[in-house]
Formats: C-alpha cells, sequence, structure tokens
C-alpha cells in the first residue's frame, strides 16, 4: 500500500470516529431520563445552593421539559430566572420573569418576578455621565412592585432603590442643566432644573436646582420668577450654602427676600412647585 493511500485511509478512519463521537454525544443530549419531579427540583435546588448556577438552570429547565404542567415547572421558571441573575445575565432573567408572568399573571411568584425583573434593571444602572435608559426601566419596574404589592416586603426595598434611582436620575438633569449654563443656553437649562424641582423634589439635588433656577432666570432678566425660586429655596432649605448664594444675588439685584410675607410666600411657592404649602 503507497504511503499516499495508507494516510487517506487514515483520514476517513478518523473522520468515521468523529462522526461517531458526535453522534453518541447527541444522543446523550438528547436522552430523557424520567425522574420524579420533586428529585429534579431538589438537586437544581442543590446547585443553585452551591453556586453552580449553570447546572442549576439546565435543571430546573428539565423540570419544565419533563413536567410541564406541574406546580413544579412554574417555581422553575422563576428559579431558572433567579440562577440567570446571578449569573448576572439580566436580559435573560428578565425574559424568564416575563414569560412566567405572561403564562401565570396570579402565580404565586408573580410577586418575586416582578421584584427580580426590578433587581435586574436596578444591578445595571451606570454611572450619572452616560445615557440613563436602564435607570429609567428600573425606575418604571420598582413603581410597578409599589402599585402592586404596595404592603409588600419587595415594596419596602422598591422605595428604598427607587429613592437611588430618583436621585441618579435627578443627577443627571442637573448635569445636562449645567452644561447648557454654561453654555449660555439659558431656556434649555432652566427647563431641566424645572424637571428636577416637578419630578424629584425628595432628591438631594434639588436644593441646587432652585439656586440655579435664581441664576438662570436673573441672566434672562426675570427677577420675580427668580424671587420665586429663592423664596421657595428659603422656606424649603434655609440653613444650605445653595440659600446663601442665592440670597447674595437676589440682594445683589436689588430684591428683598427678609421682607415677605408669608401670604406672599405661599404664593411664590406656588409658581414654582404647583401645589406647595
Amino acid at each position: 500500500m503507497s504511503r499516499l493511500t495508507s494516510l487517506s485511509l487514515a483520514i476517513a478512519l478518523g473522520a468515521a470516529a468523529l462522526a461517531g463521537c458526535q453522534s453518541n454525544t447527541r444522543k446523550v443530549e438528547l436522552a430523557y431520563v424520567e425522574r420524579p419531579v420533586e428529585q429534579i427540583y431538589n438537586n437544581a435546588a442543590n446547585r443553585l445552593d452551591a453556586r453552580d448556577y449553570a447546572m442549576a438552570i439546565r435543571l430546573f429547565e428539565e423540570v419544565e421539559r419533563q413536567h410541564p404542567y406541574s406546580e413544579w415547572a412554574r417555581k422553575s421558571m422563576v428559579m431558572s430566572a433567579y440562577a440567570s441573575y446571578k449569573t448576572r445575565d439580566y436580559t435573560t432573567a428578565i425574559s424568564a420573569c416575563q414569560r412566567y408572568l405572561a403564562l401565570h399573571p396570579g402565580g404565586s411568584e408573580a410577586e418575586y418576578a416582578y421584584y427580580l425583573i426590578a433587581l435586574s434593571h436596578f444591578d445595571q444602572i451606570i454611572d450619572v455621565g452616560r445615557d440613563q435608559a436602564t435607570t429609567e426601566n428600573a425606575r418604571n419596574a420598582l413603581n410597578d412592585i409599589i402599585r402592586r404589592y404596595p404592603d409588600s416586603q419587595y415594596a419596602k426595598d422598591a422605595r428604598l432603590k427607587l429613592d437611588m434611582v430618583n436621585d441618579q436620575l435627578a443627577g443627571k438633569e442637573m448635569t445636562i442643566g449645567r452644561w447648557y449654563l454654561r453654555s449660555n443656553q439659558t431656556l434649555p437649562a432652566i427647563n431641566r432644573f424645572r424637571n428636577v424641582v416637578d419630578n424629584f423634589q425628595t432628591t438631594s439635588h434639588t436644593p441646587e436646582a432652585l439656586h440655579r433656577l435664581v441664576e438662570s432666570y436673573l441672566t434672562l432678566g426675570l427677577k420675580d420668577q427668580a424671587l420665586a425660586a429663592g423664596a421657595t429655596l428659603g422656606y424649603n432649605y434655609p440653613d444650605t450654602d445653595w440659600y446663601k448664594m442665592s440670597y447674595r444675588l437676589l440682594t445683589n439685584e436689588g430684591v428683598d427676600l427678609e421682607n415677605i410675607s408669608e401670604p406672599q410666600k405661599r404664593s411664590l411657592l406656588q409658581r414654582i412647585i404647583p401645589g406647595g404649602k
């Protein structure tokens, strides 16, 4: 037998062996070994506890595959989503929770599924200098939990996280507003600062937003509006440096904040914060 023929035969045999191995692999992957549902689910839960998330996901999926209409399958959907969340595969976690909610909107795990969606968005929040689409998604998801389950343990945590989310969104508005102000684009700056005052009143950025409104209105020569912003700042945050700076600005412009009556203060407050007292 020639050397070339021997080489060709060896290649052919190798290819046949490889094909045989691939065939066996497919059989293993497709093998269906029926087991009690509790056994599969408990194995999956044990893998989850051991932080073997990949195996846990496969076993939870196996529960669904073998027992698709069981209570265990319903639980496995959410547990599989949680395992994906732990691996930071947030897209898969959100998708799995949404699938659960579409199939079992009134299921006992629905509350946690909504919470897991919110967590998946929340954990992806990036710094204030970047696009805040994910932060908006987190805000919407957290509000959804509070609206649907106001007295639950998840709602309590959602409210805490919502404060952080709102602070992040307000911070983004302030960053943009300051840039507009530095660029002498005063009207767009006012819109950003007003958004903080109107929609993010409880955040740490509100005192500065009011001060920036004083600056902006004075730049445009709108003393009445500047006075309204300054009075609101003094009424709500009298001990802040922001109020001290606004007070100096207004005083330099001949606006007297000291001699404003209480009814006038309330009137000015209403101009900046509708419904303000």
